[in-house]
């Protein structure tokens, strides 16, 4: 069994069949965990593309009833240079959406659709003065910034509680690993904008704040969890929740 696990490290492709030999009974499942070390080093970010692009479908027809990981292509006799670029990122975003001087544009397979299957995908940042993206993690995928104006403080958080970060100027890049819980703050004086890229079509985005105080968690929950009164649980679920 050990050899297999080794083997798996540096050949994929051995997974199915190791897999299939355990399913025929011919090794033993004694040792639950190791069977769910194959799959785990087995397991990848985007899958590789199969052909030069499969520009998406965003909208399916109503009687589909096919799921997909990822989006169906585009007949390829349709397909033109407009589906590989995308121009809604050249102005500010709009900061006054969100009441914190905030604004991120993504550029993700759902408003770029020739990303589909080629694992990546971009946003841009609009801070004003002070503003700050609140800390948040992507869930799939490692996320790098570069700073075209001002002066960020950036940072990230890794699983053993220890901080990494920095102020960073205009022409800096910094990156940030895949799902760990990261940050961004405008310290300069006017405004300041980041471009992001994504190694996944589709990255994700959790936002902490929202995600705690605005997904429905049981109040009595949070107050453990924070040591919180009921009435401040309140309070911030009603920064944080869904708006009327």
């Amino acid at each position: 069994m050990t050899n297999i696990i080794v083997g798996t490290l540096f050949d994929k492709r051995l997974v199915e069949h190791h897999l299939s030999v355990m399913a025929s009974g011919q090794i033993s499942l004694r040792y639950p965990f190791l069977v769910i070390l194959v799959l785990v080093i087995s397991a990848a970010a985007d899958p590789d593309p199969l052909q030069d692009f499969c520009v998406g479908i965003l909208k399916q027809s109503e009687t589909q009833d096919i799921n997909l990981n990822g989006l169906p292509c585009k007949d390829i006799r349709e397909v033109t240079v407009d589906d590989f670029v995308y121009e809604g990122i050249r102005t500010v975003g709009n900061l006054s959406a969100t009441n914190t001087g905030f604004a991120s544009t993504s550029v993700s397979v759902a408003q770029f659709p020739g990303l589909n299957t080629l694992g990546m995908s971009a946003l841009r940042a609009d801070f004003e003065e002070g503003a700050v993206n609140v800390p948040h993690l992507h869930p799939r995928a490692t996320e790098m910034v570069y700073v075209v104006e001002g002066r960020l403080y950036c940072g990230f958080i890794t699983s053993e509680n220890k901080l990494y970060a920095k102020v960073i100027h205009k022409g800096d890049v910094m990156v940030f690993p895949r799902g760990l819980v990261h940050f961004q703050m405008n310290v300069g004086h006017g405004p300041a904008v980041l471009l992001g890229s994504f190694n996944s079509e589709n990255p994700g985005s959790l936002k902490l704040p929202f995600t705690l105080f605005g997904s429905g968690i049981e109040d009595h929950l949070l107050q453990k969890a924070f040591y919180l009164s009921k009435k401040e649980v309140k309070s911030l679920k009603s920064k944080f929740g869904p708006k009327a």
